[in-house]
């Protein structure tokens, strides 16, 4: 048997690997649980912000957060930190910042009141969430509404300063900071971040925005379909998606988004243009009634580009109301997220309407505005109604003549056509004028529809027995809801329909020309429209159903005061039958037209005769 020897080499080995234990003691730090708090990251549950896809991923990540760990340790010194929420106010906000995800989680508009008198909040019960998600090279995702930020306040003499930091080790950090001024609606917002550099991917740094619209109206319906997402692109274009039904778009070169809510808007203006943002609308009710909370839930997402390699974004973020006047005083043009009508319908809004209803407001009530700006429209309009019932009277002087044409010619259209023709010019009669104050109060008519719903004015101000003119009167309610009417009975549009009504009546009476063969009845088309407005009215603004009740009463006024004092029938006949014994004079078009007749006449006797 050998004797036993001592291995130098073990001896060697084992005194190695115990200096290497003690090195690993001394010199990594331990996890210091009396640490302040104001000075610690916060991972709860809660707050886990690596949704991981392996093991290994965390590896590279190890200097940056602290790890997935299970031990119990770990776990309580988590759950020991916690940052307040900050409140800030200005003149007209009342804002709340969370500390989870950093952003405004209540947002009241201090001068207004909700449809029941309630505080008017914009943002609340957790109804908006803005977020910036983006990926680490080693593909995990983080999203900031899970981070718990440390608020930190500087007060300017102008304007708040408020910091949202959510610091890393090694002086590494994610801070949101808003500036508040004094007063007004618009907010200053930024996204900075540094240390990040190595680890984030430039390709997947997105802002996500959402909103779910409270309700701020009597009428739900009415609110949502004023409600819009709207979008400047491509420099000073701007587009809307559709606020009748759930839609969807991509754009490039998104300069600002806008999410209006009728009369309030939420407006995020970006620094810098992006490309390939993502936007989405949807209506969140079904069915009108007391119970519906929201109207839209609005959803965009924006590429957020990296400045070397960091997150540094700003921002103008505008959470108010949707007023004209308020809007056009910033740059980027956000007031075009108002709707003031296609065309030349929103230049008459714009340059015509406003102005006027504003200059007038600053004098008189807002109903008695109304009904000064519609005088002022009519009486510019009054010319066009005078020569449209000078012309309807000398029809009805040679009513019975063209009856007699009508009676001769009954078995020879052509032939009629040309003595009716004839008998016109001599009479210096238009039938087609019977159109023109149709077709010029069409756009006046469109303008103001698109005007009254979005004047701002208009909200909150009662008249008679009105109690917003921004929305329908109601003097009665009704125990059951009737289709395309409604639950309630709204006086000013009955007035309006009965306004309409006999100004129909006047009109026929004046033109009193006879039904064609195959043509429609159009006295039962014409009488149909005071009780189509009627129901179509009853849900609309009252400013409108007001408008139009006093523009039909000034209407027949004028067409009474022309009828009994401007003209006189007797005298048009007599001027009509000198006419006949001068020589006529064609225009243009009569030429033509008569060339047509002359024409179809000739080829007409060429087949009588074949």
């Amino acid at each position: 048997m050998e004797e036993n020897k001592i291995d130098p080499y073990q001896i060697l080995g084992f005194v190695i690997l115990m200096i290497a234990f003690v090195w690993y003691i001394y010199t990594v730090p331990e996890v210091d649980t009396n640490r302040d708090s104001s000075q610690s990251v916060v991972i709860s549950e809660d707050d886990q912000i690596f949704e991981s896809k392996s093991e290994n991923n965390m590896q590279s990540l190890d200097d940056l957060i602290i790890s997935d760990r299970s031990d119990n340790q770990t776990d309580d010194f988590q759950k020991k930190i916690k940052y307040e929420d900050i409140t800030i106010e200005n003149e007209d906000l009342f804002l709340k910042i969370d500390s989870k995800g950093g952003m405004i989680s209540q947002a009241l508009l201090k001068k207004f009141n909700d449809y029941k008198g309630d505080s008017l909040y914009l943002i609340n019960n957790s109804n908006h969430s803005m977020s910036i998600e983006f990926v680490t090279n080693d593909g995990r995702t983080i999203n900031t509404k899970n981070l718990s930020f440390k608020p930190t306040t500087v007060k300017n003499r102008e304007e708040t300063k408020i910091l949202m930091s959510y610091d890393l080790p090694n002086s590494k950090f994610i801070v949101f900071e808003y500036i508040i001024p004094d007063k007004g609606y618009m907010i200053d917002f930024s996204v900075r971040s540094s240390g990040l550099g190595n680890i984030l991917n430039d390709q997947k740094v997105m802002m996500n925005w959402d909103l779910k619209a409270l309700r701020q109206a009597k009428s739900v319906d009415y609110e949502n379909r004023y409600s819009q997402l709207y979008y400047q692109f491509e420099g000073d274009d701007t587009d809307y998606l559709s606020s009748y039904s759930d839609s969807d778009h991509n754009e490039n070169e998104v300069s600002w988004i806008s999410y209006g809510q009728h009369f309030f808007n939420m407006i995020l203006v970006l620094d810098e243009a992006s490309d390939n943002v993502f936007f989405e609308s949807k209506k969140m009710f079904e069915d009108q009634g007391k119970d519906v909370m929201y109207t839209k839930n609005y959803s965009s997402l924006i590429p957020i580009k990296l400045n070397r390699g960091e997150i540094d974004s700003n921002f103008n973020w505008y959470i108010g109301p949707n007023d004209y006047d308020v809007l056009k005083n910033f740059d980027n043009n956000i007031y075009e997220s108002i709707y003031f009508g296609w065309g030349i319908f929103g230049w008459i809004n714009r340059f015509i309407y406003f102005p006027l209803f504003g200059f007038l407001s600053n004098y008189f009530s807002a109903g008695l505005a109304v009904i000064f700006m519609t005088i002022i429209t009519r009486l510019a309009m009054s010319p066009v109604t005078y020569k449209t019932y000078l012309s309807q009277a000398r029809m009805k002087v040679i009513r019975p003549e063209i009856m007699e044409l009508n009676e001769k010619y009954k078995n020879d259209a052509i032939k009629k056509q040309q003595e009716t023709m004839k008998l016109y010019n001599k009479a210096g009669a238009n039938p087609l004028l019977g159109c023109v104050p149709a077709l010029f109060q069409l756009p006046v008519f469109y303008a103001l529809f698109c005007f009254f719903p979005i004047a701002f004015q208009l909200r909150g101000k009662p008249f008679l027995w009105a109690d917003d003119l921004s929305s329908y009167d109601v003097v009665a309610e009704l125990p059951f809801a009737i289709p395309w009417y409604g639950d309630h009975v709204s006086l000013l549009p009955i007035l309006a329909s009965i306004a309409i009504f006999f100004y129909t009546m006047m009109q026929s009476g004046a033109q009193m020309q006879p039904t064609q063969p195959g043509m429609p009845n159009m006295k039962f088309i014409m009488y149909l429209m005071p009780v189509m407005m009627l129901f179509f009215f009853n849900n609309y603004a009252s400013a409108f159903s007001l408008y139009y009740f006093v523009s039909n009463i000034l209407t027949i006024l004028l067409m009474l005061a022309i009828k009994y004092f401007i003209i006189d029938e007797r005298k048009i006949h007599l001027q009509i039958q000198e006419n006949k014994k001068k020589p006529s004079k064609q225009n243009r078009f009569q030429r033509k037209m008569q060339e047509m007749m002359d024409r179809a006449e000739e080829q007409r006797k060429l087949q009588n005769r074949r």
